[in-house]
């Protein structure tokens, strides 16, 4: 009873296949989530180098004394 028999392992595998093999839609949809989480986490480390509200960009030579 614990124990998985053929069959379950042959649904999960069917499943896994629905989800990211092929060329279907919810492969599509699976590669274009994941593209969102990268662009979000991107969008994340990219977040602390842009300027705030009534900041001026910072020239290069002031990023290079901020460094030091």
């Amino acid at each position: 009873m614990g124990s998985m028999s053929i069959w379950h392992w042959l649904i999960v595998a069917l499943v896994v296949m629905l989800l990211f093999g092929g060329r279907g839609k919810l492969s599509g949809l699976m590669g274009d989530a994941a593209k969102g989480i990268r662009a979000f986490k991107e969008g994340l480390k990219g977040e602390d180098e842009a300027p705030r509200a009534g900041e001026l960009p910072r020239t290069d030579a002031e990023k290079e004394d901020l460094k030091r």
